[in-house]
């Protein structure tokens, strides 16, 4: 009897932690369409780029608004309802959409669409290592984390060197930070999961939520420094 009633235990469990990541994958995968199409809609009207690129001002109510939503959400998680969390990571997503607007009219399309699938695979390979790996991955996520600071740095110190090389190998560094988090974020999500309990749906949601909002930041930068290592700008 008491084992029938662990072996039920134990499969529930492992169906929170399938709906836990299932979650994480598919609104991550939903905040980036809402991107994407935020992105393509910006990009095709004159009007809104002329007020977007065309306004310091807007330009810096977007950059911090988009930083005040990952702070806000990030600290308020737990006191959020599961559909105002889900609402705030979308409402990023567009915004960040906007800002990505403007790589549609400096890379030409072959090289965007070279470096997004590069970096889907990149991201699918060491997301699944990071979820099936044995080996524990915290000491490789904090060593990637100060990497994360030095690319940090080393960007505001370029702004006034404006070194190419510079560029190249914060691209280059960039990539395997990058790389790295995603697979010690897929991990740190699947033990996460295993914590998740198993009755309170809003708490799933609000898990499933900040996953996809860590996962969606780890492909977004990939995605960005795999594009400035490609290149090749529209004629």
């Amino acid at each position: 009897m008491l084992g029938r009633n662990v072996g039920t235990m134990g499969a529930q469990r492992v169906q929170v932690v399938n709906a836990f990541m299932r979650g994480v994958y598919g609104w991550m995968t939903a905040g980036l369409g809402v991107t994407a199409f935020t992105a393509l809609a910006v990009a095709s009207s004159e009007s809104m780029l002329q007020l977007i690129f065309g306004n310091t001002l807007f330009l810096l109510l977007l950059f911090f608004g988009q930083i005040g939503l990952v702070m806000y959400l990030s600290a308020r998680i737990n006191k959020l309802s599961g559909t105002a969390a889900t609402g705030l990571f979308l409402a990023y997503s567009a915004l960040n959409g906007v800002t990505l607007s403007a790589i549609l009219l400096v890379y030409a399309q072959s090289t965007i669409f070279n470096a997004f699938f590069t970096a889907a695979g990149m991201f699918a390979a060491m997301s699944i290592y990071g979820m099936t790996t044995k080996r524990d991955l915290s000491g490789m996520g904090q060593f990637m984390m100060m990497g994360l600071f030095g690319i940090i740095i080393a960007s505001i110190i370029n702004i006034f060197l404006g070194s190419s090389a510079m560029e190249m190998m914060i691209s280059l560094i960039g990539v395997v930070v990058f790389t790295g988090l995603t697979a010690y974020d897929s991990q740190k999500l699947h033990y996460m999961g295993q914590t998740m309990p198993m009755n309170d749906a809003t708490a799933i949601r609000r898990g499933s939520i900040l996953g996809a909002l860590t996962l969606y930041l780890d492909f977004i930068n990939l995605f960005l420094f795999l594009l400035r290592l490609f290149g090749g700008s529209r004629d």
